[in-house]
């Protein structure tokens, strides 16, 4: 275990994430929450040869302590949810985060599920474009996707963005849509595209 412990943390990039366990509790008839975190070492979508591996650890509770004890010594690129506990994570340069479309997807699939909103169909849309650069990237160098990225998901990033802020304006920031859009990283992750192509120009 300390074996594929040390493997798994010694990655460059992890995805990370945790979800609900029941736990029998000892001496009573009913179980308790508890959480399963993961951690997976996997990168053949960057074209890499090496063994994917995942570390599990277990924790009596969702506290964000666990998460900061497992990942003490990483030092690279976390992706992971929004979860507040990863957060606190990225405060300094040791970890750097990647936040992960396919929870900021999750929550237009989800209203749209409910409601069948054209808005959230057209955010769903907008997402589907960039997975459809990810997958004809898939396996390619880290160049090769940087180069590509830039070039067709920087533009899609920027529109969405926009599309996004405009979209703000004409619904609840308290209901679900308004919710879901206020929720997601891709706000800042475009923002920050948009920035650094300004700073360019």
């Amino acid at each position: 275990m300390d074996a594929l412990r040390r493997y798994v943390f010694d990655a460059r990039k992890l995805h990370g994430d945790d979800t609900p366990v029941p736990v029998l509790q000892p001496g009573r008839k009913r179980t308790k929450e508890g959480r399963l975190w993961t951690y997976v070492r996997d990168d053949h979508a960057s074209g890499s040869s090496e063994p994917a591996a995942v570390w599990f650890g277990y924790s009596p509770d969702r506290k964000g302590e666990h998460p900061a004890r497992h990942l003490r010594e990483f030092r690279g690129t976390l992706q992971a949810d929004g979860y507040s506990g990863f957060a606190k994570l990225y405060k300094d340069d040791a970890i750097r985060e990647a936040a992960c479309w396919a929870h900021v997807r999750r929550h237009f699939h989800d209203f749209y599920e409910h409601t069948a909103s054209p808005i959230a169909a057209d955010a769903i849309r907008q997402i589907k474009e960039l997975y459809k650069i990810e997958r004809l990237i898939r396996g390619r160098s880290a160049l090769r996707r940087r180069r590509v990225r830039k070039a067709r998901a920087g533009p899609l990033l920027m529109d969405l963005h926009e599309w996004l802020q405009t979209t703000l304006t004409t619904v609840s920031r308290k209901s679900e849509l308004g919710k879901a859009i206020l929720r997601i990283d891709a706000l800042e992750s475009a923002d920050t595209v948009l920035r650094r192509r300004r700073a360019r120009d």
